[in-house]
Parts: C-alpha cells; structure tokens; sequence
C-alpha cells in the first residue's frame, strides 16, 4: 500500500506530527474568517509553493466547508499573475481531483 507523504511523516516522527497537529487545530479555531475561507486561503497558499498534494488535501477540505468547484479553481488561478502558468496548471489537476472525492 501506497502511503502518503503526510502518513510517512506521521509514522517516522509521532511526536513532531502530534504538535504539528496541534498548531493545525489552534489555527483552524482562530477567529475572523470561517473555515471555508481559511481553506481557499490554503489552496492558493499551496498553488504558490507548486504542491499539487497540498492543494488536493485542501480542496478536499474546502468542499466539505462548503466550497463550490468555482471557488476552488478560482483558489488555484488567482495565482497565475504571482506564479506564472505553469504554477496554475500544475495544480490545477490536483484541485479539481480532491474536489471531486467524495
């Protein structure tokens, strides 16, 4: 079985994944944007550091906010003017396949 990146960081470093999970949650309770908000932020975060798997994780995360599919690939393409095409178009892909897990 194929692991994921973030489950092999999890297995070979429990104690660092377990704070790394913790600061996730304190910064998911931040106030002043709601979840939906805070995981576009996040994809377009991830399309500008060219992480395809970031943006799926988080695409996946932000339909379950209650992202439309519009929202998402905007997410990715507001990058084009600071990241350039091939940035956009190789996250992109990424985008629409975790938007589209159910």
């Amino acid at each position: 079985m194929d692991r994921s990146p973030y489950e092999i960081f999890q297995l070979e470093c429990p104690e660092l994944a377990a704070k790394f999970n913790e600061l996730v949650q304190i910064q998911r309770s931040l106030k002043g944007l709601d979840q939906k908000t805070k995981q576009l932020i996040n994809i377009a975060i991830q399309t500008s550091n060219k992480n395809p798997n970031g943006v799926k994780m988080h695409a996946m995360m932000a339909k379950k906010d209650g992202a439309t599919r519009e929202e998402v690939v905007g997410a990715v393409t507001m990058n084009l003017h600071q990241s350039g095409l091939s940035t956009v178009l190789e996250c992109l892909p990424s985008a629409i396949e975790g938007y589209e897990i159910d």
